[in-house]
């Protein structure tokens, strides 16, 4: 079974994330900030990380560039998943190392279009 880490400050977005992401076969971990991320992804790295980018004390942007330094850190897939929409916050994030990009809110069928194309599933 396929792991992903689901990283967001808010516990709504993440029950739901676990619950469409289950339905998918994957065993989820969570974390509500990067810090709390980069630790999970140094104890074992996740399949796929669904990234969140305004979070307390680590944003996601600052935790993928963290990630993307570590050993086998450009493994896992990463999906950015928020609010920032604008061509310049994707493109710092694309250039960082992320995947693909959702927009919130996000369904079922949003998470498993992207998570097909990045490999996932």
């Amino acid at each position: 079974m396929k792991t992903c880490l689901v990283v967001d400050d808010s516990s709504v977005i993440r029950k739901v994330a676990r619950r469409i992401l289950e339905g998918l076969d994957f065993q989820i971990v969570e974390a509500e900030d990067g810090e709390k991320a980069l630790e999970v992804c140094k104890r074992g790295l996740p399949d796929g990380i669904l990234l969140d980018w305004n979070m307390p004390v680590m944003d996601g942007y600052e935790f993928l560039r963290a990630l993307r330094q570590m050993h086998r850190g450009d493994e896992p897939k990463v999906v950015f998943c928020t609010t920032e929409n604008d061509v310049a916050h994707i493109a710092r994030a694309l250039h960082a190392g992320a995947n693909e990009y959702i927009m919130k809110p996000f369904d079922k069928d949003i998470v498993t279009a992207k998570f097909h194309e990045v490999g996932l599933i």
